[in-house]
C-alpha cells in the first residue's frame, strides 16, 4: 500500500496535489493500492471526492502526536511518499520508525535526509539534495499521460492561453492581462479550483477575453491553443511536452530555475519574477515552430513509470 501525503492551498498552490494524481492514476493502472493524506482544502477535497479517491485529512502541522504510525498501521502503508516541498525530521522519523520506506519529491526540508528515495525532477543545477538515494532531473516528471493525445506541432500565434495554477496565489492572473490589455491582444484565461481572486478579475475584462473555471482536462484545453502564458510549475512542463510554447511569470521563487531551465531547453521565454515582470517578452515575435518541437522533443510521459520502477525497487 503506497500513502501519498501532501499539502495542497492557496498558500501553497495545487502543483503538489495535481501530481499526486497523476501518480495514483498510474499506481492503479498498475494495480497498486494507495491512499492520501492531505490538509483539509474545499477545492483539492471536492476533486478527490469527483474521482472517487481515497484519502484521509491529516493535520501537517503536527509534530507531537505522531498521527503517522496511527495511518500507516490502519491502512497497511509500506510505502509514504511526501510532496509538501518542505518536510520536517520529526516527521520522517515518525515515518521510519515504523520500518517502512520513505520516499519525497523535491524536498528542501530537514526531514529529505531520512528518505530511501528523493525524487527531485526539479533540480537541474542543484547539488545539495538530502536522502539515500537521490535521482535528479526531467526523466521523472510526472506529467499527464494525456498529453501523448494531444500534442501537436504548433507554428504561428492564433490562439494565447493563460493558466497561472490551480490556486494562482500571488494573483498574477490579473496583472497578466492588465499587460495582454495594453497590448491589444485577447487570450482564454482559465482559472483553477483554488482561486481566489475572482471579484478582481472580473473588474477588468473585457470581451477579448474567455474565462474558464476548472476545466475537465487541462492538457485538451491546451491543444486548442498556440501559445501560453504560465507560471513555471508543472505547468509549464506539460504544455512543453505538449508542443505549446509558453512564456513563463514565475509565481514562487522556485520556479526562477524552471522557467530557466525550459527557456535554456528552448520550449519557452522567461519573462520574469511576478513582481518585476519584463513585458517586453510578450511583446517579441517567437519562433513558435521551434519551441513547439523543442519541447516534445525534449520532454515525455515516461517519468511516472521511471518513478514506478525505482518504487518497486524499494
Amino acid at each position: 500500500m503506497f500513502a501519498l501525503c501532501i499539502e495542497s492551498s492557496h498558500a501553497r498552490g495545487m502543483g503538489h496535489f495535481y501530481r499526486a494524481l497523476n501518480l495514483i492514476a498510474y499506481l492503479d493502472s498498475r494495480k497498486q493500492k494507495s491512499v492520501l493524506f492531505i490538509n483539509n482544502h474545499a477545492g483539492s477535497l471536492e476533486l478527490l471526492e469527483f474521482n472517487n479517491i481515497k484519502y484521509e485529512i491529516v493535520p501537517l502541522d503536527d509534530l507531537q502526536s505522531n498521527w503517522e504510525s496511527v495511518l500507516i498501521h490502519k491502512y497497511g502503508v509500506t510505502v509514504w511518499i511526501n510532496d509538501r516541498l518542505n518536510t520536517d525530521i520529526r516527521h520522517a522519523n515518525h515515518v521510519k520508525r515504523t520500518g517502512i520506506k520513505l520516499v519525497t519529491f523535491d524536498d528542501e526540508g530537514s526531514g529529505a535526509v531520512e528518505a530511501d528515495l528523493h525524487i527531485a525532477a526539479f533540480a537541474f543545477d542543484v547539488n545539495t539534495l538530502q536522502g539515500k538515494r537521490v535521482l535528479k532531473g526531467p526523466d521523472y516528471l510526472v506529467l499527464n499521460p494525456e498529453i501523448d493525445r494531444f500534442k501537436r506541432l504548433r507554428t504561428k500565434v492564433d490562439k494565447i492561453v493563460v493558466s497561472m495554477g490551480g490556486s494562482d496565489t500571488s494573483g498574477v492572473t490579473i496583472k497578466v492581462i492588465e499587460i495582454l490589455k495594453n497590448a491589444g491582444k485577447s487570450a482564454t484565461v482559465i482559472t483553477g479550483p483554488g482561486f481566489e481572486h475572482t471579484s478582481a478579475l472580473e473588474k477588468i475584462l473585457t470581451p477579448a477575453f474567455t474565462i474558464r473555471r476548472t476545466v475537465p482536462s487541462l492538457i485538451e484545453e491546451f491543444s486548442h491553443y498556440d501559445m501560453a502564458i504560465s507560471g513555471g510549475g508543472m505547468t509549464a512542463f506539460e504544455a512543453s511536452a505538449s508542443g505549446l510554447p509558453c512564456i513563463i511569470i514565475a509565481s514562487e521563487l522556485f520556479e526562477i530555475p524552471n522557467a530557466r531551465y525550459l527557456e535554456k531547453m528552448g520550449s519557452a521565454r522567461y519573462a520574469g519574477f511576478h513582481q518585476q515582470i519584463n513585458t517586453d517578452v510578450l511583446k517579441q515575435r517567437l519562433d513558435i515552430e521551434n519551441m513547439s518541437r523543442a519541447g516534445m522533443t525534449h520532454f515525455s510521459t515516461k517519468g511516472v513509470s521511471n518513478i514506478f520502477r525505482e518504487l518497486d525497487r524499494l
